[in-house]
């Protein structure tokens, strides 16, 4: 079997869920040739586990101060590239396309006819989960962004839906859970969005991760460059994280049970969404705008007990490569089976809430 994989650049949750499923396929003996679109090649890091991969401009958000700035995402589009690019890309040599939100790929593969499988959180948008902030156009951008012929969604909870548990790579360091001592990871917010806030607590020490040249100590903050095993080592040694509602950084926070505050990108779906749900579920506390009193607030909260997640990866690459006999209803059962619920799970009326 011969799989294309596309990858969407934007973030790294979802190249972090790429190198996890990368191990897996690697392990069932698969070939796999990967593409990554939305950000610049050169803003790739710690990339050697996926070859000789392709890197295309595709398509992505523009955001400033939390905020996603619609006007500007319209001007740094390029459609005519990505129509390019689409119809550039030969896909004639594939037996699959997998899919984690990467437009070029998925048009290529439905231009061209080739049977193609989304593995992503978005796809879990495609059920009636906790949303807030769908309307018609964000349910046909869902849809539509990068587009196949099966979607398996990932979340925290199944919500009575088709939905796999997170894609979690395995770790090497140990959990030590260091009291007063926080990741902070806001890649949508500016320094000067999230200095302010910190400087209030001068006896909790915060790593903070942001796009600078190198590492800055200011007391109790220290300022770190992206750095993957400089990322992992902080997080597993933190007592809590600070970050946006992505889906994979708060998968791994849940997993080793570190108290967790998220701040949603303002005028995004999925990540006011992903807040709902982390709020329903009672995995993490929600400040729509970073303040003094939220993260005071947050700091004084107790740690939660560790969700352990089963080796998704292992199942699904199991999956692909036994011809699929299983359904993904039958896969899904499985794997929650082996996952606590939580304290309190949603009802299906709250899981299917749109605000």
């Amino acid at each position: 079997m011969k799989i294309l994989y596309g990858v969407q650049g934007t973030g790294n949750g979802h190249t972090t869920r790429a190198r996890v499923m990368a191990r897996a396929l690697a392990e069932q003996g698969v070939e796999v040739d990967w593409v990554f679109s939305g950000r610049p090649p050169a803003d790739y890091f710690d990339m050697d586990l996926f070859g000789d991969y392709r890197c295309f401009r595709g398509l992505t958000f523009v955001t400033r101060h939390g905020r996603v700035r619609y006007p500007q995402t319209l001007v740094n589009s390029h459609l005519r590239r990505l129509y390019r690019d689409i119809r550039s890309l030969d896909v004639s040599r594939y037996d699959l396309l997998l899919n984690d939100f990467e437009p070029v790929t998925a048009w290529a593969a439905r231009r061209a006819g080739l049977p193609s499988i989304g593995l992503s959180h978005q796809c879990a948008f495609l059920h009636p989960i906790p949303k807030r902030g769908e309307n018609l156009f964000v349910r046909w951008f869902m849809r539509n962004f990068a587009p196949v012929k099966q979607a398996v969604g990932l979340h925290w909870h199944h919500f009575n839906q088709p939905i796999l548990p997170p894609l979690v790579e395995p770790s090497h360091y140990p959990n030590e859970c260091r009291e007063k001592q926080c990741l902070v990871y806001l890649p949508f917010a500016q320094l000067e969005d999230i200095l302010p806030q910190l400087r209030a607590f001068p006896e909790t020490e915060f790593y903070v991760y942001q796009k600078v040249p190198e590492a800055i100590d200011e007391g109790h903050i220290h300022i770190r460059p992206f750095s993957r095993e400089g990322f992992q080592a902080d997080l597993h040694r933190c007592e809590g994280v600070i970050c946006s509602a992505g889906f994979e950084l708060p998968s791994e926070a849940i997993q080793l049970g570190k108290k967790l505050l998220v701040q949603p990108v303002v005028g995004q779906m999925e990540q006011q969404s992903n807040a709902l749900a982390l709020s329903q579920l009672g995995y993490g506390a929600v400040a729509q705008v970073l303040t003094e009193q939220a993260i005071g607030n947050w700091l004084s909260s107790p740690r939660p007990r560790p969700v352990v997640y089963p080796d998704v990866a292992r199942a699904l690459a199991q999956w692909l490569t036994g011809g699929e006999t299983q359904s993904i209803q039958a896969l899904r059962d499985r794997l929650w089976s082996q996952v606590p619920e939580p304290d309190a799970p949603p009802s299906r009326e709250a899981a299917a809430s749109v605000g």
